[in-house]
């Protein structure tokens, strides 16, 4: 008996194969279900307990640190020249590396991933659950911020060569007007939830995708209100902020901004151009 003989795919063939599995893999993810991940990301988010909603934001604050901690580094020890700004930006994306690709919980992210259930759903409800999970995560940030902004003013865990980066950094953050303020604000919130947006189809590339845009924030001289509440808090421990201005010259303005850029005006169109999907799939 013959032995069967398996027909061999041509070079032509195989090519073929590789580029439609390529173009399969770029298109898995449509815009309806980067949305879909990021709802139910959201939703397990609203259903956590208050404990380790606190837990994991006050990781957060106190991780974000190494943002503050990078920049003032690089601003230390690297030569002094007109592209050192550049340069001395990317330690501004390391405390979020750690954040994000930690699964911590930080307050900016959630001005997309919890609301996007709550959009869908459109109920008091999940409203006052997302506000809940809201005024924990910033405050477990906030805790988070001072903690380890105390640790770097009253210990002498940081090289005191570093303060004065620290210093020169925390007083240009906090020392814009109010209004400035808010308005930098608003691109740094954009920019946080489109890394959110981004992040399911990211796969391998994770990594240079947070590094990439989180350098866009410092880069971009915006403000952003938790690793900016470590500078706050830096010279609030030391004395040289006073209270009044650190909350309404520098918070609520920093924190309006975060939250229009990245809920009311990202958020709401990425709802938009997956609405009708949605609430078609939904019938």
């Amino acid at each position: 008996m013959a032995p069967l003989i398996t027909p061999r795919h041509t070079s032509t063939e195989v090519e073929e194969e590789a580029e439609e599995k390529s173009v399969t893999e770029a298109a898995a993810l449509s815009p309806r279900l980067i949305y879909e991940v990021i709802r139910r990301d959201g939703e397990e988010e609203l259903a956590r307990s208050k404990r380790s909603l606190i837990w994991s934001g006050v990781a957060a604050g106190m991780m974000i640190s190494l943002s503050l901690l990078g920049e003032a580094i690089f601003r230390t020890y690297l030569p002094d020249t007109t592209y050192r700004y550049l340069f001395e930006n990317l330690g501004y994306s390391f405390g979020f590396l750690a954040v994000i690709m930690g699964r911590m919980q930080l307050f900016t992210e959630n001005t997309i991933t919890t609301v996007l259930p709550v959009i869908q759903e459109r109920t008091m409800k999940g409203v006052l659950s997302l506000l809940r999970l809201w005024a924990i995560v910033l405050s477990a940030n906030v805790i988070g911020a001072f903690a380890v902004a105390a640790l770097f003013v009253f210990t002498s865990a940081l090289p005191p060569e570093l303060m004065p980066a620290i210093e020169a950094l925390s007083h240009h953050a906090t020392g814009m007007p109010a209004n400035e303020s808010f308005w930098r604000a608003i691109p740094a919130g954009v920019i946080v939830a489109l890394i959110v947006w981004m992040l399911p189809q990211a796969n391998e590339s994770a990594f240079f995708l947070i590094l990439t845009f989180t350098w866009l924030i410092a880069a971009g001289d915006f403000t952003h209100i938790v690793a900016g509440s470590v500078e706050m808090a830096v010279l609030l421990w030391q004395g040289s902020l006073g209270l009044e201005q650190a909350i309404f010259g520098f918070f609520l303005p920093v924190l309006s901004g975060n939250i229009i850029g990245g809920t009311v005006i990202f958020t709401l169109v990425a709802w938009g151009q997956v609405r009708d999907d949605v609430e078609k799939g939904a019938r």
